[in-house]
């Protein structure tokens, strides 16, 4: 490249985008002087911005019950519960996520089983049939950075094994798969507003789902075990209190919140289009693989990614583009979970509450690195460019033009010519997945393990 670097843009998704909206719904919460969203100044009203967050968000989710909670961590631990999963039973999870899909598992008592992914970087939907057992009660799908895992084929597998789909959408709000929003296939879905997400109050999160059963239940977790009148005026409590913790989302969140939802759709547009512009000309660049999605157009567009022939290229690749001022990087703060700290000891909060006791040696086989030849070759292969809201067209070009350079260089100016992309999913004829029935009294234990 002969132009002067450019400076990096300011990165940032939902926090950059922080504005007036946000503002004018936080100021309107202290101005009431009602911070807590069950009860206020008026014993006949109470506050309604954590309603109308839950009311927008299932508006445009098109389910009829969420529920705003304190974090997305927080939404997992709360659905495994309200699904009756715990001590003894399995869920299946990416070996490639985030911290809390391990670790909500392992709260919950049940033991968490990992799963390879395939060139997506999400759920190889052929592990659900490879690692099901007659312990597994669930499978928790992790919609990675912006894009929908292959949810048509997870469901069928899942749906047709008696299991539980869980979504996390927390880095993929406003994705699509399908035509329709993720949160919408599975059984129950997490949506998180933590700080680096699409969507952010700097935390906080959603549960949605079209089960009036599991609602209730999550109501009852996320609130000492109490169903207060504004839920049961959405549906009628039906199931007997028990123990539950607090996990509520205050007035002050919920603002935050609500305004970001709002905007969500115009953040996304406008990463796709940043997005379209660069992978038109890096997808003509031969010895990189862009990573195929299952759905293309369905791609939030926030990261764009492409794989290099071996680690040792992706590095150099990497660290070329840095001295470029282009953010890139191997690693989005997701980490395999087998090399965490945390699953390496085996350990809960108490010994005798890890999932994992009593198993010698350990790491046993499952949660060992050699267990997962794929996960591991994939994620030290790939470059991350991360896009945000304040990005421009102009940035976009200087990275595709910054990628183009620093490929001649190490690609030794091979010629240009159409890379062909792999398809991750089973093809479009296959007929819809039906959705699971409701939450049933079998399923879910009135009394504990």
């Amino acid at each position: 490249m002969t132009a002067a670097l450019r400076p990096r843009p300011v990165p940032g998704l939902g926090a950059a985008a922080i504005g007036p909206a946000e503002e004018a719904l936080v100021l309107d919460v202290l101005r009431r002087q009602e911070l807590f969203r069950y009860y206020g100044n008026d014993p006949q009203r109470p506050p309604q911005m954590a309603a109308t967050l839950e009311k927008e968000a299932a508006a445009l989710l098109g389910l009829p019950y969420v529920l705003a909670v304190s974090s997305g961590t927080a939404a997992l631990e709360i659905v495994l519960g309200a699904a009756g999963i715990g001590p003894g039973d399995e869920v299946i999870v990416p070996a490639w996520s985030w911290i809390s899909c391990f670790t909500s598992v392992v709260r919950s008592g049940a033991r968490p089983v990992l799963a390879e992914v395939d060139a997506s970087l999400c759920l190889d939907p052929a592990e659900i049939a490879r690692l099901t057992t007659p312990r597994t009660k669930a499978v928790l799908v992790v919609h990675f950075q912006g894009a929908a895992a292959a949810m048509e084929p997870i469901v069928l597998a899942a749906h047709g094994r008696g299991l539980f789909v869980i979504e996390d959408c927390a880095e993929a709000p406003g994705a699509t798969y399908r035509g329709r929003r993720v949160g919408t296939w599975g059984d129950a879905a997490i949506f998180s507003f933590q700080h680096n997400k699409p969507m952010t109050a700097g935390e906080g999160g959603l549960i949605a789902t079209r089960d009036l059963r599991l609602y209730e239940r999550a109501v009852r977790l996320h609130d000492l075990g109490q169903y207060r009148a504004p839920h049961a005026a959405i549906t009628p409590a039906r199931e007997p209190a028990f123990a539950g913790g607090q996990y509520r989302m205050s007035e002050l969140t919920a603002a935050v919140a609500l305004a970001q939802l709002r905007k969500l759709d115009v953040l996304r547009d406008h990463c796709r289009a940043l997005k379209a512009r660069i992978t038109a000309r890096l997808a003509r660049l031969p010895g990189i693989t862009l990573r195929p999605l299952a759905d293309d157009a369905g791609d939030f567009g926030f990261e764009l990614y492409f794989y290099a022939r071996t680690p040792e290229i992706a590095a150099a690749f990497r660290a070329r583009l840095d001295a470029l001022n282009v953010w890139c990087q191997q690693r989005t703060g997701t980490y395999p979970q087998y090399r965490r700290e945390y699953v390496q000891t085996g350990l809960a909060a108490n010994p005798a509450l890890s999932p994992f006791r009593g198993i010698s040696p350990w790491p046993a086989p499952g949660y060992r690195a050699e267990d997962f030849p794929r996960t591991e070759d994939l994620t030290a292969r790939f470059v991350a460019l991360p896009l945000g809201w304040k990005f421009t067209a102009d940035d976009a070009d200087y990275i595709a033009a910054s990628v183009e350079a620093v490929h001649g260089e190490i690609c030794f100016g091979e010629p240009s010519r159409p890379t062909a992309k792999t398809a991750v999913t089973s093809p479009s004829a296959t007929p819809p997945a039906a959705p699971r029935p409701p939450l049933s009294r079998d399923k879910v234990p009135s009394s504990p393990h």
